[in-house]
Order: structure tokens, then C-alpha cells, then sequence
């Protein structure tokens, strides 16, 4: 309401100094007196223009702060009693360390969420929103992240080990020195991909588009499943068919 009802205000000012204006223009004259009326209009809107300009910036920014923080309290408290919740909304919210063995989070909203160091090992993230998150050294042996949205997910040393990621979108996901071993990868997206130093070895990239990505100095490619695999110069591997 604030928000409407000053720009309103500021306006209604700015209003009485333009008619104002126009009188001082009918009478074809600016005595002393009409001349100082102009220049306060003039001042008027200036401070008027810079006013709303700091309150159209403040309002998005605040908009942009309250979503990134607005996760349901409910959810976090339902999910660290019974590691269960399906469909949660955890957008933003911060598990960093957390132990979350087994947690069944499929098809949650964990947008930005930030999983930092979590043991997350046999985790169902199956379908999980999981854009820009932050697993950065995080544990997820086994986990099941098969069509997970985990587009510029930052993902450094974190662990993959027999992870399932068939599907799973990792368009620009940060990976380096990522241990991929024995990961289903098949039909993954890994446009753009950052996987300098990750472990690829025994990984399955059937079907998976690595254009763009970066493989410098990945370590055990010649042991990954290479089979109609677009690699990083869009050509196709099929080595492993």
C-alpha cells in the first residue's frame, strides 16, 4: 500500500506545481516571484523522479531478497523430523552439513537451496528442482537424482559415486573435481559443463550431450561408456556401443 500510495502523493505535489507553471506561462511574464515558483517545480521533480527511481530499485531488490528466502518453515521442519517430504518447497533455504541420509526429497522445490557439506547419501531427488544449488563437497553416494533440474548447480568435489543422473539436466552445472565413478549419466544434459579434474571412471554417457562442456584434465574418460555421446566439439562418440 505504501508503495502505491506515495509515488501518489509525490505525484499530487507535482501536479499543483505544473498548474502553477501554466499560469506563470499565460501571464507571459516571470517576475522575481514566478521565476523562483519555476525553479522550485524544477527542484520538485527532480527530487520527485530521484525518489521513485530508489523506490522502484528497493521494492525489486526486496522482491528479490523475500523470494530467494521464502521456503516453508513447515517443510524444513517436516523434512529434518522424518528426512520425508516430497514436493517440499526448500527454495533458498540453507542444510549446509546437514545429515540427510536416505531423505526422500523428489520432485521438491530446492531452488537455490544450499546443501553445502550435507550427507545426502541414497537421497531420492528424483524430478527436484535443484537449479543453482550449492553441493559444493557434499556426499551423494548412491543418491538418485535421475531428471533433476540441476542447471548452474555448483557441484566442486562433490561426491557422485554411483549416483543416479540419467536425465538429468546439467546445463553449465559446475563439476570440477567431481567423483562421477560408476554414475549413470545416460541421456544426462551437460551443455556448457565445467568437469576439469572429475573422476568420469566407469561413468554410463549413453546418449549424453556434453557440448561446450569443459574436460580438462578429466581423469578415466577412456573408462566411461561412451555410446552416441555428443562430446564438447559437438561430435559424436559412439566407442562404447
Amino acid at each position: 500500500m505504501m508503495m502505491m500510495a506515495l509515488p501518489k502523493l509525490l505525484s499530487n505535489g507535482w501536479t499543483v506545481c505544473r498548474l502553477l507553471l501554466v499560469s506563470v506561462i499565460n501571464r507571459g511574464t516571470l517576475p522575481n516571484q514566478d521565476a523562483q515558483i519555476v525553479d522550485n517545480c524544477k527542484t520538485q521533480e527532480a527530487q520527485m523522479n530521484r525518489v521513485l527511481k530508489a523506490m522502484v530499485l528497493f521494492f525489486i531488490l526486496a522482491g528479490i531478497t523475500w523470494q530467494a528466502v521464502a521456503f516453508s518453515e513447515a517443510d524444513l521442519q517436516k523434512l529434518k523430523s522424518s528426512l520425508k517430504c516430497p514436493k517440499c518447497d526448500l527454495a533458498g533455504a540453507d542444510l549446509s552439513g546437514a545429515k540427510l541420509a536416505g531423505a526422500n526429497l523428489n520432485y521438491a522445490n530446492l531452488d537455490k537451496a544450499r546443501f553445502f557439506r550435507a550427507e545426502l547419501v541414497g537421497a531420492n531427488l528424483t524430478e527436484a528442482d535443484l537449479t543453482g544449488v550449492d553441493l559444493g563437497f557434499a556426499d551423494l553416494t548412491g543418491a538418485d537424482l535421475s531428471g533433476a533440474n540441476l542447471i548452474d548447480a555448483y557441484m566442486e568435489d562433490t561426491n557422485l559415486q554411483d549416483a543416479n543422473l540419467a536425465g538429468a539436466d546439467l546445463t553449465k552445472a559446475y563439476l570440477e573435481a567431481t567423483d562421477l565413478t560408476g554414475a549413470n549419466l545416460t541421456m544426462a544434459n551437460l551443455t556448457g559443463a565445467f568437469l576439469e579434474r572429475t573422476n568420469l571412471e566407469n561413468a554410463d554417457l549413453t546418449d549424453a550431450v556434453l557440448t561446450d562442456a569443459k574436460l580438462n584434465w578429466v581423469k578415466n574418460l577412456n573408462t566411461a561408456i561412451l555410446c552416441r555421446t555428443t562430446m564438447p566439439d559437438a561430435t559424436v562418440n559412439n566407442s562404447g556401443c
